[in-house]
């Protein structure tokens, strides 16, 4: 018997606050003053998840795939984007054994928004929720995101050959 061969991939990112945008996080459209500054919908979550899984795969990044110079991507959900990463990794003949993810925010809130996020990935994975872990914390009052300038998360997540 073949044993699978394991990867592991890691993602961080990070965007700061804007007005005039909403704020889009784990694809949940999440009830804020300000929004995040970026050419797609500035999901920062969703990056860090994308990121992670082409590190993975040894493709890069998601400025690989999907450059901000490129109007094709102005705007877009970054669901889609995963999506298209996920793909992906499917023709390479991989699948996801788990997503561990942090979201590092001063604000909003993000504990109720957990649950919704971790199933959002899931579905754009074609996996089970059970699978994917969304972790939130705040960096006391610290830094950037302590003084309420912007989000930041990470993501750490294991894949394994089929």
């Amino acid at each position: 018997m073949e044993k699978a061969e394991i990867k592991i991939g890691s993602g961080y990112d990070v965007h700061r606050f804007v007005s005039g945008s909403k704020l889009m996080m784990g694809g949940v459209d999440i009830d804020f003053d300000r929004g995040l500054e970026g050419h797609s919908d500035a999901d920062v979550l969703i990056h860090a998840v994308c990121d992670a899984l082409l590190g993975a795969m040894g493709l890069g990044d998601i400025g690989d795939h999907f450059p901000d110079t490129d109007a094709e991507y102005k705007g877009i959900s970054s669901m889609i984007l995963l999506e298209k990463c996920g793909m992906l990794m499917r023709d390479l003949e991989y699948e996801i054994n788990n997503i561990d993810c942090i979201v590092f925010a001063q604000v909003p809130k993000i504990s109720p928004h957990k649950k919704k996020m971790e199933e959002n990935i899931a579905r754009a994975l074609n996996m089970d929720s059970n699978f994917v872990n969304v972790k939130a914390t705040t960096t006391e009052r610290l830094g950037f995101i302590g003084k309420e300038q912007g989000i930041a998360a990470q993501c750490t997540l294991l894949v394994r050959s089929i």
